[in-house]
């Protein structure tokens, strides 16, 4: 359908994200599909907001499934990202040249989107099944640049700010996240809790193995629950201050990461994989008694690892601890109190 021409320099929170047919120069919005009605029903027509990260889901009917395999786009990969562009900015000009296209959108304040990329999970159903639920999720995100550091406090960590993680390589600065569960308790694939500053957490769900055991090996398994578990960016350095700066290493504390044994006891058919996260992190307040400002003092990854019998099971439950430990070390009190025998001046009460 085409687009009513009110455009602005820039997206703002809430906007529509248009979209451009290059074959057929027409303007169009990008749409996720969300139910209707008590029966669930897909609708097709509602159109993705600009920082609206949500995940719907919805309900297809089909009389003929040979059929609509072929030719209905619900059922089409393509159809979500083919044949058509995003644009950065919701201006009426010349359309920009090949951009990638996804459901995970970067974008970069004022500037707009950055990138848009899609991801499928496709599954095989039977004829004699009427129903098909399909689920739709959108989520947006902003890369942290060199010269745009995040901040959690300057320079103490404020309680309830993200944590400041890095990879010593290439040191670009990001947040800490854990593991986040799903509606039906499984684990989510794109969203994960933040690790907030101060705030004990505890989280857990539901990993399917079915795709990793088909693999049946156990360096392999234990890789993919160590990665789900961590999360899909490689952590090693923690930010001791929350407006530590990437350059600086005197500012980033290595994350001691303590694995578990690869071999399982008594057990010749098993494979020891990590089940439990536990991230225990030691801090303390420095600086003047008046405004002290918490730092942080180490960190530890540590996972606990359960013997898992190949083929024996399709899911395995993942849990996730955070812990913050206080360590600050008060100093005495600067002076004692008002002995007897002190001399005063003779107005000191005046």
């Amino acid at each position: 359908s085409q687009v009513q021409p009110s455009f602005s320099a820039f997206y703002r929170a809430g906007d529509p994200i248009l979209i451009y047919f290059d074959s057929s120069s027409v303007l169009s919005i990008l749409r996720q599909p969300v139910k209707m009605g008590a029966s669930g029903l897909c609708v097709d027509g509602n159109p993705a907001g600009f920082l609206d990260s949500k995940s719907t889901s919805c309900t297809r009917i089909f009389a003929n499934l040979s059929k609509s395999c072929v030719t209905d786009p619900a059922l089409d990969a393509a159809s979500y990202y083919r044949d058509f562009t995003v644009l950065k900015v919701p201006i009426n000009d010349t359309v920009l040249h090949s951009m990638k296209v996804i459901y995970e959108i970067e974008f970069s304040g004022t500037r707009g989107i950055q990138s848009v990329s899609v991801r499928f999970k496709v599954s095989n159903i039977s004829e004699s099944s009427g129903l098909l639920q399909q689920h739709f999720t959108l989520h947006f995100w902003t890369r942290t640049l060199s010269h745009v550091l995040p901040r959690s406090g300057n320079p103490g960590y404020i309680t309830g700010a993200p944590l400041l993680i890095a990879n010593s390589g290439a040191m670009q600065p990001s947040v800490m996240s854990i593991l986040r569960s799903e509606g039906d308790g499984s684990c989510s694939q794109f969203l994960r809790h933040t690790v907030q500053f101060g705030r004990n957490m505890r989280t857990g769900c539901k990993l399917s193995l079915s795709s990793i055991l088909e693999e049946s090996n156990c360096s392999y398994i234990q890789q993919k629950l160590y990665k789900a578990l961590e999360g899909t960016n490689r952590t090693e350095d923690l930010a001791v201050t929350g407006s530590a700066h990437s350059s600086q290493a005197e500012e980033w504390t290595t994350i001691l990461i303590q694995k578990c044994s690869v071999q399982a006891v008594n057990c010749t058919s098993c494979c020891m994989v990590p089940v439990t996260l536990e991230i225990q992190i030691l801090w303390t307040k420095v600086g003047l008694l008046s405004n002290p400002q918490a730092q942080i003092l180490g960190a530890r990854y540590f996972y606990q690892c359960h013997p898992l019998k190949f083929l024996s099971t399709s899911t395995i439950p993942l849990t996730t601890v955070v812990t913050f430990t206080d360590r600050t070390e008060w100093p005495e009190p600067p002076r004692g109190q008002p002995q007897t025998h002190w001399k005063l001046p003779f107005d000191i009460f005046f």
